[in-house]
């Protein structure tokens, strides 16, 4: 009779042993699905703020480097040029990615005004 429980106890201990495992590999599966559609959404590159910002970045960069072949300005002063545009698409990138892929109005604001300082430093030099 002992030994009876015991394979019970036994039996009951392996289906339960099964049904976390099957548990735990269908949570992993679901969130593998959920991380692949993630990753499809990406960023929301072509939202409009974004957008806007991304292209002044693009015109700035191709700028600095039209002044730079031109001989304007020294290679170190567009490196140092580029550093900060690099760090504002960092920052516009940080932003998005709090907000799912958008920058609100405020945050293109104050994007819009480091852009603006960048642009006159590439202006007077």
């Amino acid at each position: 009779m002992i030994s009876g429980l015991r394979l019970r106890a036994k039996a009951l201990k392996k289906k339960q042993m099964k049904s976390k495992l099957l548990f735990s590999a269908l949570f992993i599966a679901f969130l593998a699905m959920a991380n692949v559609s993630l990753a499809q959404d990406g960023f929301a590159k072509n939202h409009p703020r974004r957008a806007e910002v991304n292209q002044r970045l693009t015109n700035q960069h191709h700028r600095i480097d039209r002044k730079m072949r031109r001989g304007d300005i020294s290679k170190r002063q567009a490196y140092h040029m580029h550093r900060g545009d690099h760090r504002i698409r960092q920052e516009e990138r940080r932003m998005a990615y709090r907000h799912g892929g958008h920058i609100s109005r405020h945050e293109q604001y104050l994007l819009n005004r480091q852009e603006n300082r960048m642009n006159r430093k590439i202006i007077r030099s």
